[in-house]
């Protein structure tokens, strides 16, 4: 077992079970900083040492640190670290949802990143624009050559970014956190049926359509993106 030295008196966080690797992690460190481990006010150990303490992927991690980040649990400071911000943050989402199975949480990020498109078309800003560039540009150059982890990452990262230019908080919350659970879902797909079947054009169509301000084009793109990986139809 891995010991961080950060942890008092020698303690150590349990690693998370294979089941439901985002919920483990997110019960895990919740109970660091509910105990008093990580008092508010301090940083959190890297990424990577939370991945090899909890003997998960470096994105379970990631997933878990955004959802505690959206509830004002953890502070994100880019170029500083991560830090505790509160000891309790508001309940995202019930115990009913947590038993649900992948495929209704799936297809329930469908319709929210559906709508999270529509909403960036009419509300975002030139940093969001700049920030869904990027991210589009990324996810498209590791199309061919990323590995399948490196792939879904990026491809991830550009949906948050267009949840975020919807300046929905809740709805962003609500994106990041059923990304989280539907992670071993989505990658267990990817790895059977291969790659994706839509033209790598329809992602760049989504970012011009939500830079011109178009909320109708913008939901139509997305859905025919997202929606036929749910089975929703289009």
């Amino acid at each position: 077992m891995y010991r961080f030295p950060h942890l008092a008196n020698g303690a150590h966080l349990s690693p998370a079970r294979r089941q439901s690797l985002v919920d483990s992690a997110l019960k895990a460190l919740s109970e660091q900083i509910s105990s008093g481990v990580w008092p508010v006010g301090s940083r959190i150990p890297i990424e990577a040492e939370l991945a090899l303490l909890l003997q998960v992927g470096r994105n379970t991690v990631r997933e878990a640190i955004r959802i505690l980040s959206h509830a004002g649990i953890l502070e994100v400071r880019q170029g500083s670290g991560t830090y505790v911000r509160a000891l309790e943050g508001s309940d995202l989402m019930p115990r009913i949802v947590n038993h649900s199975n992948p495929q209704d949480h799936f297809e329930l990020l469908i319709m929210l990143e559906i709508e999270a498109a529509r909403l960036a078309a009419l509300r975002r800003t030139p940093s969001d624009l700049k920030q869904i560039k990027a991210e589009v540009d990324a996810r498209c150059e590791s199309h061919e050559q990323a590995s399948v982890n490196v792939f879904l990452d990026r491809d991830a990262r550009f949906y948050t970014a267009i949840a975020e230019a919807s300046h929905n908080s809740v709805l962003t919350q609500l994106c990041t956190y059923l990304r989280g659970t539907v992670g071993e879902f989505v990658h267990s797909a990817a790895v059977e049926h291969g790659g994706e079947e839509m033209p790598q054009s329809l992602h760049h169509d989504l970012y011009n359509a939500i830079k011109s301000s178009d909320p109708i084009q913008a939901a139509r793109l997305a859905q025919t993106l997202l929606a036929p990986h749910a089975g929703l139809g289009v």
